[in-house]
C-alpha cells in the first residue's frame, strides 16, 4: 500500500483530517506470528514483555544457557519498541549535566559507559547474525535555537565529555536553521528496530528459547519456583521472572508513584536525500523537537522521522498537537512529503535513571526494567545485560545506579514523586467532577465520557453513526479514560493504559478490557 492510499484509506472523517494511523516500522517488517500459549510450562526464566528490554534479556540468557520463555500480550516488538523514533545512542538529551549535579561524576559516567556498551553490543549482533535492519552510523545533537539556553548545552558537552563520551561544543549542524550551540557525539546509530528484533527472536528461538504472543499475564505468585497465570488459564513455573512491559503490570514497590506516563506525535514522509540532516537530532524546546532521516525506496529518498509534542496521554487534543508538528516539519524541510503519522509512548522516572533490577526490597527471583524516559533502545539493550548478570550470578558495574530499591535518591525523587501523585489525584476526582455532553453531541468518529447516574460511560460514535459504550473507568486503578479522537483510542491520564473503541487493552499496565455496558 503507497502513502497516497494510506492516506485515503485513514481521512479522519470527523474532521476531514488523516487519522495517526500506524508505525513505519511495523508495516515494513510484519514478521512471522508466534503462538499463544495454550498449555503449562516450566523453564528456567519467564520474560513478560517482547520489547527491546524483554528480548535482549531473553535472547542474552538464552545464550547463557537457561531455558527462557518471552510472553508477549501480542505481537513482538509491536508495543513502545515498534512505535519508536529508533535512535540508538548514549547521549540522551541533557542527562549528563543532571546526573552530575544531583548524583556524582561517578554515575554520570556509570551511564555512559552502560549506555555506550549496548550500543556497541547492538552492532556485535548485528554484525555476528548478519541482521539486515538498516544500520547507519551517525552523530547524534542535542541542540538549542535560544541563546539563553547555550549554558545548558556546554554544561552537558563538558559533562558527557567527563563521563566519558567523545562529546563536543558545535554552533554548526545539518539542520535547515541555525542552532545556538549543539552538543555532538559521533559514532552513533540508527537502525530498523523492528527488522532488529525480529531476527533476534529468530535466533532466539533457533537456540532453544520460546516465544508467545497473544498471551495476557494476568498473576504472578513469588516463590520457589514462581509462578505466572495467563488469561487462557496456562501456568509458567520458573526460577526468574523478569517484567519488561514498559509500565510494569505488578507494582510491588510503589513504581507507579515514580512514573510518569509520556506520548509524543511522530510525523515522517519521503524527503530528497539532499535534504537529509545527516544526523540524529533532538531538543527539549518547543515542546521537543526530535529528528532523524533512514533509508527509503531506491530512487534518492530518504524518510524523514519528526517527532515532538509530548503530552499525557488521555490529556487535551492531539489533533493541535499534530496540527502543530506538521506545520513546523514542514516549514523546516518543505520537500517532504508528509504522508505517516504515529505515536510513541515512554515513561519518565522521577529520578532520571530506569529502574532496572529487583523488583521490589523483598524480591529473590523476580525482576522489573521499567522507566526508560525516552532511551529504550539503548536502556532496553543495556537491561538484557544487566538482568542477566543479576540472575546468573555475574558482577555489574552499574547494578546499584539502576537498581529500583535505591534509596539514596529519595529526597531528590520526592518533589517530582509528589508531583506525579498530585497529578494522579487530580484526575481521580476532578474528572469525574466534569460535565458531560450529551451522547446526540458527540460527533462520528468522536468519544466521550458521559454520565449515567453515577456511573460514567465512555461513548464513542463510529464513522456510520452507530455508538459503542463501555465504561470509563480504567482496569488498572479506577481513574477515567478519555477519547484521542486523532488515534481514535481511550486512554488513561493516570498511569498511560491505552484501549481501542471496543475496550480491548492496546497498552497497559492495565491487563483487563473496557467493561462493555448498555445505555
Amino acid at each position: 500500500m503507497d502513502d497516497a492510499q494510506r492516506q485515503e484509506q485513514h481521512p479522519g472523517q470527523a474532521r476531514g483530517r488523516r487519522r495517526v494511523d500506524g508505525s513505519y516500522w511495523i508495516e515494513t517488517a510484519p514478521g512471522p506470528e508466534r503462538p499463544a500459549l495454550t498449555e503449562d510450562l516450566d523453564v528456567d526464566v519467564v520474560v513478560i514483555g517482547a520489547g527491546m528490554a524483554g528480548l535482549s534479556t531473553a535472547y542474552e540468557l538464552t545464550r547463557a544457557g537457561l531455558g527462557v520463555a518471552v510472553l508477549e500480550a501480542r505481537r513482538v516488538a509491536a508495543g513502545v519498541t515498534g512505535h519508536t523514533t529508533a535512535k540508538l545512542t548514549a547521549l540522551h538529551t541533557l542527562v549528563y549535566d543532571r546526573l552530575r549535579r544531583t548524583r556524582d561524576a561517578r554515575a554520570a559516567g556509570l551511564y555512559a559507559r552502560s549506555q555506550s556498551e549496548a550500543v556497541e553490543r547492538a552492532w556485535s549482533l548485528v554484525d555476528e547474525l548478519g541482521i539486515e535492519c538498516e544500520w547507519e552510523t551517525r552523530s547524534a545533537y542535542t541542540y538549542v535555537r535560544d541563546a539563553d539556553r547555550v549554558a545548558e548545552v556546554r554544561a552537558e558537552a563538558e559533562a558527557a565529555r567527563e563521563a566519558g563520551l567523545a562529546a563536543s561544543f558545535v554552533t554548526e549542524t545539518g539542520l535547515p536553521f541555525p542552532v545556538a550551540g549543539a552538543v555532538r557525539v559521533a559514532g552513533q546509530a540508527q537502525f530498523h528496530p523492528r527488522k532488529y528484533l525480529l531476527a533476534l527472536t529468530a535466533d532466539l528461538v533457533a537456540r532453544g528459547g520460546r516465544v508467545f504472543e497473544n498471551t495476557v499475564v494476568r498473576g504472578l505468585s513469588e516463590g520457589e519456583p514462581c509462578r505466572v497465570t495467563t488469561a487462557g488459564g496456562a501456568t509458567v513455573r520458573a526460577r526468574h521472572v523478569v517484567v519488561a512491559t514498559h509500565y510494569p503490570v505488578f507494582d510491588r514497590a510503589l513504581l507507579f508513584a515514580r512514573l510518569a506516563p509520556r506520548r509524543e506525535l511522530v510525523v515522517a514522509g519521503p524527503v530528497d536525500a539532499a535534504e537529509d540532516p545527516d544526523g540524529m537530532y533532538i531538543t527539549p524546546e518547543e515542546n521537543t523537537r526530535s529528528v532523524r532521516t533512514a533509508p527509503y525506496g531506491t530512487d534518492g529518498q530518504r524518510l524523514l522521522v519528526v517527532t515532538g509534542e509530548h503530552f499525557t496521554p488521555g490529556t487535551g487534543d492531539s489533533w493541535a498537537r499534530l496540527d502543530r508538528l506538521t506545520a513546523w516539519a514542514g516549514e523546516h524541510f518543505p520537500g517532504a512529503a508528509l504522508t505517516r503519522s504515529w505515536a510513541a509512548q515512554d515513561t519518565d522516572p522521577t529520578d532520571t535513571v530506569a529502574m532496572v533490577g529487583p523488583l521490589h526490597q523483598a524480591a529473590r527471583n523476580t525482576y522489573v526494567a521499567t522507566g526508560f524516559g525516552g532511551w529504550g533502545l539503548s536502556g532496553g539493550i543495556m537491561a538484557g545485560g544487566l538482568l542477566t548478570a543479576l540472575i546468573t550470578g555475574r558482577d555489574c558495574p552499574w547494578r546499584e545506579l539502576y537498581d529500583p530499591r535505591r534509596l539514596r535518591t529519595a529526597v531528590r525523587e520526592a518533589p517530582a514523586l509528589l508531583r506525579n501523585q498530585a497529578e494522579v489525584a487530580r484526575h481521580f476526582v476532578g474528572d469525574r467532577l466534569r460535565p458531560s455532553p450529551p451522547v446526540e453531541a458527540i460527533a462520528p468518529g468522536e468519544g466521550a465520557v458521559v454520565r449515567s447516574g453515577l456511573d460514567h460511560l465512555a461513548v464513542y460514535r463510529d464513522d456510520e453513526g452507530s455508538t459503542h459504550t463501555l465504561s470509563a473507568r480504567c482496569t488498572h486503578l479506577g481513574c477515567l479514560v478519555a477519547f484521542d479522537s486523532a488515534e481514535r483510542t481511550w486512554e488513561c491520564p493516570c498511569h498511560g493504559s491505552r484501549f481501542d473503541t471496543e475496550g480491548r487493552v492496546l497498552q497497559g499496565p492495565a491487563t483487563e478490557p473496557l467493561e462493555r455496558r448498555e445505555r
